[in-house]
């Protein structure tokens, strides 16, 4: 073999071997997919529609390995007891499997926060509102008795007695306290009796109390959920474009005669929602 020959078959050996790397790395990368962080948003209360809709994305994300991990991102005032403690507990197989990260937009308060402390950080915007931990409840009235009804009991047509409903929602307070003490630990900086007094803190209070991480964006919030997945160069997907979910037309909140919703619920109960004053005209 000549030496022009042979440098043509050494540099050929050097070529494929820089070329073998290279299409192994382009068919891999074909075949694994560019990780993911999904993003759950809540423009609403927490009622039977939107946590059947969060439930639907949050089992989306535990399902799809692509998926690494989620942002919920939040401008909600809490909703009903039941179906916040339904999405929280929704929410504890998903961060079993993937981090969870929490972008308070507008605001998080009451059952929107209860599932925020749920999550591995929390941002907010320096004027998010964030916080009013605790329950409100509408007691049943007074026995007394309908000649045309009759009943077994004098709580079948009222579910309890009034002391007794007294009694759930302290006990609800306390799960919530409970929550937050789980999901904050030790970066909460204040007591109990600040952090159930149902006040609601601006964004820079809340990460100076500790009841937030930081202040942030939702992209800040997107960086960190990569971060404790330990992914890069990922991309970011809206789950309820994926997920099957339904709405219902079931309103919420009470509506004005002139069709104007009001911060009020439309049905007795027990809630983890955060209820304004209106507007005194």
């Amino acid at each position: 073999m000549n030496q022009a020959n042979w440098k043509w078959e050494h540099v050929r050996n050097w070529l494929l071997w820089l070329a073998i790397p290279l299409v192994i790395g382009i068919l891999t990368a074909a075949v694994i997919p560019q990780p993911v962080v999904g993003i759950i948003r809540l423009d609403d209360a927490i009622y039977s529609s939107t946590a059947r809709s969060m439930i639907a994305q949050i089992n989306y994300a535990i399902d799809r390995p692509e998926i690494r991990a989620v942002v919920l991102a939040f401008d909600s005032p809490g909703g009903t007891v039941v179906d916040t403690e339904a999405v929280y507990m929704e929410l504890s197989r998903l961060r079993a499997k993937k981090p969870v990260v929490t972008a308070v937009n507008g605001m998080a308060a009451s059952g929107a926060y209860y599932l925020s402390v749920n999550t591995d950080y929390i941002y907010a915007k320096p004027t998010s509102m964030v916080g009013n931990i605790g329950v409100i409840g509408y007691l049943p009235p007074t026995p007394f008795i309908y000649e045309e009804i009759i009943s077994t009991g004098p709580y079948k047509l009222f579910g309890a007695p009034r002391d007794s409903d007294m009694r759930q929602i302290d006990m609800i307070k306390e799960g919530f306290f409970q929550a937050v003490k789980l999901g904050r630990g030790d970066r909460v900086k204040v007591g109990p009796e600040v952090i159930l007094s149902g006040q609601i803190w601006i964004g820079t209070e809340a990460v100076r109390i500790g009841i937030a991480d930081e202040l942030g964006t939702e992209t800040d919030a997107f960086n960190k959920a990569a971060e404790l997945a330990r992914v890069a160069h990922f991309k970011t997907i809206d789950l309820r474009n994926l997920a099957e979910t339904s709405t219902s037309p079931y309103p919420f909140f009470l509506q004005s005669p002139d069709g104007v919703n009001l911060p009020y619920p439309t049905e007795s109960g027990m809630y983890m929602l955060f209820i304004p004053q209106l507007p005194i005209k």
